[in-house]
């Protein structure tokens, strides 16, 4: 058998048991002839790639016959690192005694591969080596010494790095703080903290980049636990303010009302400390969520700087204590409005019942102010417990209060609110308040599961209204649509009243569904009010856009609008609802539009749209000669560069297909 068949038959053989072994089921061990198979591509001329999937293959059924041949690669240039990614995996030690034999033969990048394998694995034999290399002439391999040495993480590496760190040249300095590092988190998780404190301290009293002394200052305070609350409380004071904003992001990971206390303290009156440390301090106190701090964090919402006040008064949602309630209250009346904003959504953000009973309090109030105020945290808390005083408050003497309370019903009620709505509706006078009347009641039957359910309440009340309220249902109506709703307005638009029958087009040209397009064209071409047959005229057109009518259907709504059209917006619309329709009859309706340079683009743009399409059915080579001339005229005359190379696309294309015998 040859060796590519040997290869395919082992990949075959590793697939299927790694398919097995997705299904749950348990792998059987490798067997030697399945090793030897693949150490044997290791060791014969075969291509590169054939023995970089052996490597690859032999990093997951490797045994300690595959070291040797592994082992045998680490010198070679283009095979070290797959050699290495095979041997790492083995569990022998063999293969550990293999890595260490190679660092006293190997230089150049294969060395420095096989540095890193050693760290990989945490071969604790390898250190006096790498102890040596620390001193190397070439910096990447000290480097790589000092990385694995971190790796392997025990006492010997750590007293090793540590002796070299104050000789070593300035650009391996940050490889052997970074090995410090690792070992002193190995030391530390191991229990041996009174090395890995060592380390730390060692670290921090460098005149070292900013990463190494923050990491430093993190790992001495933590490493010390309970006794690391005094150096934390020092560089809480400390003038650096990198050092201090370390100890403060450290804090976040310490428990404890005393490191609580140790924060509070750099905030306690006389303080001296700059704003930027102080809200880095507040911030801290709000993640760590711990109510002892409210005092202090009360007294900096109430006076001082307004960066911090305003940070201060963020912080207390985070911590959800109800006892924030009254000061957030009380800060709602401060002279600075972005302090009394930050209070608003705050209290807006702040949970639990208190936060609700207050809110109410304010509502009930005698200020209008503090009322808008109320009302607008209602909305942001989503008190629907307070529909009752919402009504309450929607017929309320107070004109301002009025449509804001309306609002909130819309937001927040329910069908059984409807009634409520209603009655209300028919007492206003007010244009703001029959608006956010109709608001909320367009709001409430959007959310029900059947709004036609409404229709017959709602033209019910239409005899019994006053022009302005009518106004409102019929608009309502439109909102809820269907068949019903749709006759009210149809015989509201012949009402006596102007108002009345204003109301009633609009309502009409808003229309949804299709169902009423008959009576706009029939307002289009009728109306008295040239406004009222142009706002017709586009509802009609509006409809003719909408892709669930048949297509032909919609494109003879779009002949039937294209008589009536005068202003050049208008025929902006009609464009816009012929590009959607794939019929080649759209295209008699587009193409005068290429000459017309107020329309130009929008023809373009439909005409664009329908070819594309066009262009791929069963009739493109019949279509594709009636395409020519205006995709030509579209790509001459578009401003619009991407429009002009689609255009010139689709030309080639119809020139292509229009040669092509049928």
């Amino acid at each position: 058998m040859s060796k590519s068949k040997i290869y395919f038959a082992m990949v075959i053989t590793l697939l299927l048991a790694g398919a097995m072994q997705s299904f749950g089921q348990t792998v059987p061990p490798a067997t030697k002839e399945q090793v030897d198979k693949l150490t044997a591509v290791l060791k014969s001329d075969a291509p590169q790639k054939e023995k970089v999937d052996a490597c690859r293959q032999l990093a997951v059924i490797g045994t300690k016959d595959a070291i040797a041949p592994l082992a045998a690669l680490l010198g070679n240039e283009k095979l070290s690192h797959m050699a290495r990614y095979g041997l790492e995996p083995i569990p022998d030690p063999a293969v550990d005694d293999a890595l260490r034999d190679a660092l006293g033969k190997l230089k150049g990048r294969p060395l420095i591969g096989v540095i890193t394998s050693v760290g990989v694995r945490r071969d604790a034999k390898a250190v006096a080596a790498l102890t040596k290399m620390l001193q190397d002439t070439d910096t990447e391999v000290a480097q790589a010494a000092a990385r694995s040495m971190g790796k392997i993480g025990n006492s010997a590496a750590a007293q090793a790095l540590q002796s070299a760190l104050p000789k070593a040249p300035a650009a391996n300095q940050l490889a052997l703080c970074e090995g410090l590092f690792r070992c002193a988190e190995a030391l530390a998780a191991e229990d041996q903290r009174g090395e890995a404190i060592t380390i730390y301290d060692q670290l921090l009293a460098l005149n070292a980049p900013h990463q190494v002394r923050t990491g430093a200052l993190r790992g001495a305070i933590l490493a010390r636990q309970k006794d690391g609350l005094p150096l934390l409380q020092k560089y809480l004071r400390s003038s650096d303010y990198i050092l201090f904003s370390a100890a403060v992001r450290t804090s976040y990971e310490l428990p404890g009302a005393e490191v609580t206390k140790a924060l509070t303290a750099v905030l306690n009156p006389p303080t001296g400390v700059p704003e930027d440390n102080q809200i880095l301090v507040i911030q801290a106190l709000g993640k760590r969520a711990d109510a002892a701090a409210l005092p202090s964090l009360f007294a900096l919402a109430r006076s001082g700087a307004k960066s911090v006040r305003i940070a201060a008064i963020r912080a207390l949602p985070e911590i959800g204590d109800a006892s924030a309630v009254p000061v957030l209250v009380e800060l709602l009346g401060d002279a600075d409005r972005e302090i009394s904003q930050a209070a608003q959504e705050d209290l807006a953000a702040l949970p639990g019942r208190e936060a609700d009973a207050a809110v109410m309090a304010m509502l009930n109030s005698s200020e209008t102010g503090r009322r808008l105020t109320a009302l607008e945290l209602i909305g942001r808390r989503r008190m629907v417990t307070s529909i009752p005083a919402l009504l309450k408050a929607a017929a309320d003497a107070d004109p301002k209060v009025h449509p804001a309370a309306l609002r909130r019903l819309g937001e927040l009620g329910g069908p059984a609110e409807l009634p409520a709505l209603l009655n209300l509706l028919m007492q206003l006078k007010e244009s703001q308040d029959l608006d956010a009347a109709e608001q909320a009641l367009s709001n409430i039957c959007a959310k029900a599961d059947n709004p036609k359910s409404y229709t017959e309440k709602l033209t019910g009340l239409l005899s019994q209204a006053q022009p302005a309220q009518k106004g409102a249902l019929l608009r309502v109506l439109s909102t809820i649509g269907g068949t019903d709703a749709l006759k009210a307005v149809r015989a509201a638009v012949n009402d006596s009243n102007t108002e009345v029958r204003a109301a009633a087009i609009r309502a009409l040209a808003g229309w949804k569904t299709a169902d009423a397009a008959p009576d706009l064209l029939a307002l289009a071409k009728t109306a008295d009010n040239p406004n009222d047959k142009t706002l017709c005229l586009r509802g009609y057109i509006g409809l003719a856009a909408h892709p669930e009518l048949p297509a032909d259907q919609r494109l003879s709504m779009c002949r039937e609008a294209a008589g009536l059209i005068q202003r050049n917006d208008e025929k902006k619309l009609l464009l816009g609802a012929l590009g959607g329709i794939d019929l080649p009859g759209a295209l008699e309706l587009i193409v005068p539009h290429l000459d017309d340079p107020a329309t130009r683009e929008e023809a373009g743009t439909a005409l664009v749209a329908i070819a594309e399409k066009l262009l791929k059915g069963d009739n493109a080579s019949t279509l594709a000669p009636k395409l020519i001339e205006p995709l030509g005229k579209a790509a001459q005359t578009t401003s619009n560069a991407e429009l002009a190379k689609r255009a010139k696309t689709l030309l080639k294309q119809a020139q292509s297909k229009a040669s092509t015998p049928k």
